[in-house]
């Protein structure tokens, strides 16, 4: 990683992605079975546990939809793109089938960063050598 305020030379792409809380909340009460096909058991674990899982699961969201800009997919299953870890802990990235194969091809790692206010969620999607 490069110093802290620097671009690491070794950036291939990007990707940013915003949404309001209260957007992923009210999709969620509209629709029962959105969080099943959105995430993964383990991302919906893990929003269960806090006190507000639609936060959660919109940075989530947003994290899933940043790392889609970065690699140029045109479309993703949800579930091909995981968060893992969270709390005080550094988030990691999952991917799988199609995405994960997306990634290999461009010989790049997919470094994520989420945020959260109560209003508002979003995340950045770095591509990395």
């Amino acid at each position: 990683m490069a110093p802290k305020g620097q671009v690491a030379s070794d950036t291939v792409d990007i990707g940013l992605d915003l949404l309001e809380v209260e957007r992923m909340a009210a999709a969620l009460e509209r629709r029962p079975g959105l969080a099943e096909r959105l995430f993964t058991p383990g991302e919906r674990a893990y929003a269960a546990s806090r006190a507000r899982p639609a936060q959660h699961l919109a940075a989530r969201f947003c994290a899933k939809e940043a790392v889609t800009k970065a690699l140029g997919l045109d479309a993703f299953s949800p579930q091909l793109i995981e968060v893992a870890g969270g709390g005080s802990a550094r988030v990691g990235m999952v991917l799988h089938g199609s995405v994960a194969a997306r990634a290999a091809a461009l010989g790049v790692r997919v470094e994520v960063s989420l945020t959260h206010t109560r209003a508002m969620a979003g995340a950045v999607a770095v591509l990395a050598r």
